[in-house]
């Protein structure tokens, strides 16, 4: 009898491997980094053979601990938008993975927006023309890779998220590699209309993506194939991009539930049900999940480019500190942010401004300022563009935040929480198993082989670890906000 779930959970610094047990608590894990390439400023490219190896290398640690055959099912999980091009005879890539956060597409994107405007496929796709998507990452392969074209258009060479990628490569690559993705990554392309939960022809014509080098769009919770090699035979039966993954491991399947993701960017979702709610506000409408021949389940979500790699940044850059969780002590040294404001425009600005020619200030310093106020005014950028997502949230869904659950490596830090919890005004809660990525995977695949029953089961092993109450005077909140909101202004325009 099965005892377990695992989840591949390929993100965008590292890539892990956990497995859990019926109560949805960790039992193994193992995790490995990958190289962060930047050819050009702008551009940021991954080696999809290095995940790949890196992927087996934390399945094979995993499993010192468990038994293959105990577990019932593997889930699959992703960062989203990055975009890998690959033969399909040879298992290789035409070119480097084009991650989430690269900006060479941005004159193709303004050529999209020429005719009908950062809008103009809105209202099927639920989302804005910009960078961060992978149609226009796909454009750019197939017109500046030589020979790739004529190769998609005859099906020779397919297109991935690095969930089709992980998954075709487990299921046998070359040799019988299932070609698959689910609605949550499927509605991160810019190609899929929200609907039909299918390719849009009219879309992909504008483009020029020939169809032919496209996955097959599938639930998020169903038996895709079978894993080969060390966890050969082990049914593959989750799909999700990762921030739909933490929804999901946040058991938020009640509408107006919501949750944060702490990551190298942030992730606020919200569960809207089976109703598309389109957003006035700069948010992006798209996929929650899909359980097998269930309903979809929809949500609207704030997604903000750097958080997480901010503290990076000032570690592998700048030299500030030598390890992520030093930010906290070294912010600790002075007791506010002495006038400074850090907006870190790295990739432009994504929710709710969607401006990709902006870029990163400091504003406010002054030679009272040290590097205390510096990773300070870094913790709290994190905090103030999640208050600006929350209140575009409040204002799309009619319903105003009561507490939101959060997730992913930052919430670790307990200045940054207390913090989020004074800006907004509400509970912020931490899960007992703060990996809910992971875990949202390993639910969706042990759903499918019948290993949970039902999403009450999954409710029943969530577990608060702490929870944060807002402390902040209102007054002092929206001098602190004001003042957040003129630095954000001095990030635009700074490209022509």
């Amino acid at each position: 009898m099965a005892q377990y779930a695992a989840a591949i959970d390929q993100g965008t610094t590292s890539t892990r491997f956990m497995v859990f047990d019926h109560g949805g608590q960790v039992v193994s894990v193992d995790q490995k980094e990958h190289e962060q390439i930047y050819p050009k400023p702008g551009w940021v490219e991954h080696d999809p053979m290095e995940i790949w190896q890196r992927t087996q290398e934390v399945i094979r640690a995993g499993l010192d601990k468990v038994n293959a055959s105990d577990i019932a099912g593997v889930g699959v999980t992703n960062q989203r938008e990055t975009t890998v091009v690959w033969e399909r005879s040879s298992g290789r890539p035409v070119f480097n993975a084009i991650v989430w956060q690269d900006t060479r597409t941005d004159q193709i994107c303004n050529e999209l927006s020429a005719d009908g405007g950062q809008d103009r496929f809105r209202a099927k796709t639920g989302l804005p023309i910009a960078t961060y998507f992978s149609g226009p990452k796909i454009k750019w392969i197939l017109d500046n890779v030589d020979g790739v074209r004529s190769k998609a258009e005859s099906g020779e060479v397919l297109f991935g998220n690095i969930d089709t990628w992980v998954i075709w490569q487990l299921t046998g690559g070359p040799d019988g590699g299932v070609h698959v993705t689910d609605v949550t990554n499927a509605s991160r392309t810019m190609m899929m209309d929200l609907e039909t939960l299918d390719w849009d022809e009219e879309i992909l014509g504008i483009l020029g993506v020939p169809r032919a080098m496209l996955p097959a769009i599938k639930a998020s919770s169903e038996v895709y194939g079978e894993a080969k090699a060390n966890l050969s035979g082990i049914p593959v039966a989750g799909d999700l991009g990762d921030q739909q993954a933490a929804l999901f491991g946040q058991t938020c399947f009640s509408v107006g539930e919501a949750k944060n993701t702490y990551g190298t960017g942030n992730f606020l979702l919200l569960n809207t049900g089976n109703e598309i709610v389109p957003s006035k506000s700069g948010l992006i409408t798209g996929l929650g999940y899909k359980i097998g021949d269930q309903q979809a389940v929809y949500m609207l979500e704030g997604s903000i480019a750097i958080t997480g790699a901010l503290v990076q940044w000032l570690r592998d850059n700048l030299g500030l500190i030598s390890s992520a969780p030093e930010v906290e002590t070294l912010a600790k040294t002075v007791d506010d942010n002495g006038g400074v404001y850090f907006v870190p425009a790295f990739s432009g600005l994504f929710a709710p401004y969607w401006r990709n020619e902006a870029r990163g200030v400091i504003a406010g310093l002054t030679r009272f300022n040290t590097k205390g106020h510096i990773a300070r005014a870094a913790l709290e950028a994190t905090a103030w563009q999640t208050k600006e997502v929350v209140e575009a949230m409040n204002t799309d869904s009619g319903v105003d935040l009561t507490s939101l659950k959060v997730d992913g490596g930052m919430v670790e830090n307990e200045l940054l929480m207390q913090f989020q919890a004074d800006v907004l005004d509400v509970p912020v809660i931490r899960p007992t198993v703060a990996e809910t990525t992971s875990l949202g995977a390993a639910y969706a695949a042990g759903l499918a082989v019948g290993f949970w029953s039902e999403v009450e089961d999954l409710r029943a092993n969530w577990g608060k670890d702490k929870e944060w109450q807002p402390q902040m005077d209102p007054q002092e909140r929206e001098k602190e906000y004001a003042f957040w909101k003129k630095a954000v202004t001095r990030t635009f325009d700074w490209l022509d």
